[in-house]
C-alpha cells in the first residue's frame, strides 16, 4: 500500500464499514443459523460463520494497519463492530432476513473488492482470495434465495420484503462508494466504477419470475 493511500480517511471508513458487515454477518449466522431450517443449513451457517469472521479480521487488521503504520504493531482484539455496519444487518433476526443480508451484502461488498482489484495491484494482492471466497457465499444464499422466493404461504412476501429493504441500504452506501471523489483522484477507486449498476444486474440473477424493486 502506498503512502498516499495510507493518508486516506475513506478508504479506511471503507474498510471498516466492511469488516462491520462481515463481523456481524458471523455473529448472525451463529445466533440465527444454529436454528436453520434443516441440519445442512445449521452446519453450513456455522462454517461460513467462520469465513465471515475471518474476514472481518482481515479488514479491521488492513484498517489498523493504515491508521497506525507508523507506530508499533499490536494484537487486534475484537470485541463489537465499529458502529457502520448495516441496520438492516444489525437486526437480521430470523433465516429469512438472514439469507437476504449475505446475498445483497456479500454481492455488494464483492463488486466494491473487484473494482478496488482493478484500480490498483498492491490492492489486488490483499482482495484477490476473498473475492474468490465471496462467491462461495453468495452461491449459497442464492439457492436459498430461489428456494425462498418459490416457497409457499408468506415466506415469498416476507422474504422480497426483507430483500428489498437491505438491497436499499447496500444500494445507498455504493452510491456513497461511488460518489467519493478522493477515493477515485487517489487511483483506490476507478472512476466510472458503475457499482450501482453492476449490483442491480447481479440481484437480477435471484429469480426472473419474481420482480424485485432496485431503487
Amino acid at each position: 500500500m502506498s503512502e498516499l493511500k495510507a493518508h486516506v480517511q475513506p478508504f479506511i471508513e471503507l474498510l471498516e464499514t466492511i469488516a462491520d458487515n462481515k463481523y456481524v454477518l458471523g455473529d448472525r449466522l451463529i445466533e440465527v443459523g444454529v436454528s436453520g431450517p434443516d441440519l445442512g443449513a445449521t452446519l453450513a451457517s456455522v462454517a461460513m460463520s467462520q469465513g465471515e469472521l475471518g474476514h472481518a479480521r482481515l479488514f479491521y487488521n488492513w484498517s489498523f494497519d493504515l491508521k497506525h503504520r507508523d507506530e508499533r504493531k499490536q494484537k487486534i482484539d475484537i470485541k463489537e463492530q465499529t458502529g457502520k455496519a448495516f441496520s438492516k444487518v444489525v437486526g437480521v433476526d430470523n433465516w429469512i432476513s438472514l439469507i437476504a443480508a449475505i446475498y445483497t451484502v456479500n454481492t455488494g461488498i464483492r463488486i466494491v473488492l473487484e473494482s478496488l482489484e482493478d484500480a490498483d495491484q498492491k490492492v489486488s494482492s490483499r482482495v484477490v482470495k476473498m473475492v474468490r471466497e465471496q462467491h462461495e457465499h453468495i452461491e449459497y444464499a442464492k439457492q436459498w434465495a430461489e428456494r425462498l422466493l418459490n416457497d409457499e404461504g408468506a415466506v415469498p412476501y416476507k422474504f422480497r420484503e426483507s430483500l428489498n429493504e437491505l438491497i436499499d441500504e447496500v444500494s445507498e452506501w455504493l452510491g456513497r462508494v461511488e460518489a467519493n471523489g478522493e477515493l477515485q483522484s487517489k487511483g483506490i477507486l476507478p472512476r466510472n466504477a458503475g457499482l450501482i449498476d453492476k449490483f442491480k444486474e447481479e440481484l437480477k440473477a435471484v429469480n426472473s419470475e419474481n420482480v424485485i424493486s432496485v431503487q
